[in-house]
This record gives structure tokens, sequence and C-alpha cells, in this order.
């Protein structure tokens, strides 16, 4: 709500970011997951651990794919993994 104190809590990270570095936009930011080369990841993405599957990357329409990925690591787990 504050673009005051959203500048502030962003030069934590990067802390020489000029006062004009926020500018009103239409656009949203989502969280997407990178490869190691830093190329995007572009589809659904799980690691499997011991008795453990992690949903790592969920593209939209993730929430409409919600039911599609529960019964995906849902099967995995009665796979055995």
């Amino acid at each position: 709500m504050s673009q005051k104190k959203f500048l502030a809590s962003l030069r934590e990270l990067v802390p020489a970011l000029p006062d004009n570095s926020l500018v009103p936009a239409h656009s949203g930011v989502r969280a997407q997951a990178l490869h190691r080369n830093g190329s995007m990841v572009d589809d659904f993405y799980y690691e499997r651990g011991i008795r453990q599957i992690h949903v790592l990357n969920a593209p939209s329409p993730a929430a409409t794919a919600a039911l599609e990925i529960g019964r995906r690591i849902s099967d995995e787990l009665e796979a055995g993994l």
C-alpha cells in the first residue's frame, strides 16, 4: 500500500535502487522456478525424496490444475515412489 515502505523493503535486498525504481503497471508478479542455468521451468516440476514429493513449480493455471496435481501426488504415493 505504501510505495515508500515497499521501496525501503526492496532496498534491503538491493540497496542501490534509485527513488524512481517503482512505476505503476497493470501486470502482477508471480513466482517462477528457474533451472540452474537460469532458464525458466515452463512446466510442473516435482522433486522426490524418501517418502516425499515436492511440487517446486506450478505455473498458471495451477489453481485450476490443483485437483490433477493432487491426483498425481496421490498416485505416486500409492505406487510407492
